[in-house]
């Protein structure tokens, strides 16, 4: 069993179109890299300088990684990360 990663729309033009698209890793940052193994461009989409973009929100089974550990966070089979962009308006 694999993990389930919920695209964007913005970004799907890297999984040909994909909603959704399994991924492989033991934590998100290999998780990210397995990722661009199999849709090369991805990961500079998501990570700048080893953070996760400013912009770029990512949930794993709904937390924040953010206040989860980052791009150490622990992902194992069955877990569902979610990609968001960060929406600004005034």
């Amino acid at each position: 069993m694999a993990i389930e990663v919920r695209i964007p729309t913005i970004l799907r033009n890297y999984t040909d179109g994909a909603k959704a698209v399994s991924a492989e890793g033991k934590t998100l940052e290999e998780l990210i890299g397995n990722l661009e193994s199999r849709h090369p461009g991805i990961k500079d989409r998501l990570v700048d300088q080893g953070n996760l973009r400013r912009f770029v929100n990512v949930y794993l089974n709904d937390e924040d990684v953010r206040f989860l550990g980052g791009l150490g966070t622990p992902v194992t089979d069955g877990d569902t990360v979610t990609v968001l962009p960060a929406v600004a308006g005034g």
